[in-house]
C-alpha cells in the first residue's frame, strides 16, 4: 500500500516475533526502518531478510539502559533526518502466581513493558510536535485489558500503557499525531519462552495457546492496516478466546471475572 512508501519509521523490539514480522512487511511496503534491541547481530539477520536493506538501519537499543534512551532517540532522528512513525513493540512477559513473583521482576517488567515506552515518547514527542505530525504505535496485550493468572506483572504494565497513551491521544489531537494501540492475542512468538518466573529466570517453555496462535506475519498483516487507517486501538490474533474475552468483558465482566480462574497458562 502506497500509505508507508518513503515512511521513516522506527521499531522496538525489532529482532524477532511481531517486531521482525512488522520490518519484513513494512520494508516490503517501501517504508524506511529503524530496527531496535539489545541483540545487534540479530537485528542485522533481521535486515538482510528485509527486501530493501538500503532503506534498513540498525540502531542496538536497550530499553532499561534509561540513561542512552535520549541519545538513542537522537541517533534514530538523525538517521534518516526524522521519524514519521514509533513502534513501541519491545518488552517482556511474565509467568508466576503473586505471591512468588519477586518485587525485582515486577519492577523489570513495569520498567521495560511501561517506563521504557514512556520515555522513549516524551524524548520523540518534541520532533512530532515540531513537525506537526507523527504515529505512536504501542503493542499492548489482551493482557491490557482484562487479567488472568500468573501475569500480573505483565498485566498491569500493558494495563498503564492503555491509560497513558489513551491520555496522549487526547492531548494531541489537534497536532496531527496520533496513537494506535495494538492489543494481540496468542501470537506465536518466543514471548512465553522469554517471559520471567518469579525468581527472575526464564519460563524456557512455550505454551499450547501461543504455539497454535496466529503466525507474526499474519499479525504484522493486520497491525499495518490498522496504521494506515488510523485506529485508535485494534485487537490482532484468531477470533479465538482471547477476543471472546475482550467481549465478555465488555457485556458480562463478572462472567469474565469467574471464566479467567481458569486460565491457567499451560
Amino acid at each position: 500500500m502506497e500509505y508507508f512508501k518513503n515512511k521513516v519509521i522506527w521499531i522496538t523490539g525489532a529482532s524477532s516475533g511481531i517486531g521482525e514480522a512488522l520490518a519484513q512487511a513494512l520494508s516490503a511496503e517501501g517504508a524506511q526502518l529503524i530496527l531496535s534491541s539489545r541483540r545487534t547481530e540479530e537485528l542485522e539477520r533481521v535486515k538482510r531478510s528485509c527486501v530493501n536493506q538500503g532503506n534498513t538501519k540498525v540502531l542496538a537499543l536497550d530499553l532499561l539502559d534509561t540513561s542512552s534512551l535520549a541519545g538513542k532517540t537522537s541517533e534514530a532522528i538523525a538517521a534518516f533526518g526524522h521519524i514519521d512513525i514509533m513502534v513501541h513493540n519491545g518488552g517482556i512477559s511474565q509467568r508466576s502466581y503473586v505471591n512468588e513473583t519477586g518485587m525485582e521482576v515486577q519492577r523489570k517488567v513495569m520498567e521495560t513493558d511501561y517506563f521504557s515506552y514512556i520515555e522513549l515518547t516524551n524524548y520523540l514527542l518534541p520532533h512530532f510536535i515540531q513537525r506537526k505530525s507523527g504515529h505512536f504505535v504501542v503493542m499492548s496485550s489482551v493482557m491490557g485489558k482484562i487479567g488472568t493468572p500468573m501475569r500480573s506483572a505483565y498485566a498491569a504494565a500493558k494495563h498503564a500503557l492503555h491509560g497513558f497513551f489513551d491520555c496522549l491521544r487526547a492531548e494531541v489531537f489537534d497536532k496531527n499525531i496520533q496513537v494506535t494501540i495494538i492489543t494481540p492475542g496468542y501470537i506465536r512468538t518466543n514471548v512465553a519462552l522469554n517471559a520471567l518466573k518469579g525468581d527472575g529466570t526464564q519460563n524456557g517453555k512455550t505454551g499450547e495457546d501461543i504455539a497454535n496462535g496466529l503466525p507474526a506475519d499474519k499479525a504484522a498483516v493486520q497491525i499495518i492496516k490498522a496504521i494506515a487507517a488510523g485506529k485508535f486501538e485494534i485487537f490482532v490474533g484468531r477470533n479465538g478466546k482471547e477476543k471472546l474475552a475482550l467481549i465478555v468483558n465488555r457485556i458480562a465482566p463478572n462472567l469474565l471475572q469467574k471464566m479467567v480462574r481458569k486460565q491457567i497458562p499451560h
